[in-house]
């Protein structure tokens, strides 16, 4: 970083450049997806040795009516969370949107995050996707939750870099907090 001369603060000089964007992964909801396909086939099977076809087609239409409000339910709020939540790393802080219609924006600051580390299932695990949680000082979100992040090491990894940088720029040891 080149500093001219006159500069007080090279840390206000800093640009805030951005790391990374995204927002929720479907592949986090596969597990949710295959349960729907068992629930899909036991109601089928559980009607066909039951109730045959021709014997009373209203049990049908009613298996046929549970299964897909099972399935536009699953879709529904894949398609919800997918729309609904937006990320943004940069060299300085981290901002989430959510909601469609009634949206917010929040920013934490990358000093005062303390801690961060993610979780997964073990479909997750396979898929390389699932939720960062952050541990912070920042009185609105003290600990943010982001559920459904693909490739959750690498961007795990990307905040805590961002967060260890900020802090050292800002002459803040990591440890002392």
């Amino acid at each position: 970083m080149a500093i001219a001369f006159g500069d007080k603060n090279p840390i206000e000089n800093d640009a805030e450049r951005i790391i990374w964007r995204g927002g929720y992964s479907s592949k986090n909801m596969l597990g949710a997806f295959f349960g729907a396909v068992v629930v899909t086939a036991a109601i089928l099977f559980a009607v066909l040795k039951i109730q045959p076809l021709q014997e009373n087609r209203a049990v049908w239409w009613t298996m046929t009516a549970l299964i897909a409000l099972i399935w536009i339910g699953l879709i529904g709020v894949t398609g919800y969370r997918k729309l609904s939540r937006h990320y943004e790393i940069t060299s300085q802080r981290l901002k989430h949107r959510k909601g469609i219609f009634l949206r917010q924006m929040d920013r934490i600051e990358m000093i005062d995050i303390d801690d961060v580390s993610y979780r997964q299932g073990p479909i997750q695990a396979l898929l390389n996707v699932g939720t960062i949680q952050l541990l912070s000082s920042d009185t609105s979100h003290p600990n943010l939750l982001m559920p459904g992040i693909s490739n959750i090491d690498q961007v795990a990894n990307l905040i805590d870099d961002a967060r260890r940088s900020e802090r050292r720029k800002r002459g803040i040891h990591v440890e002392s907090i």
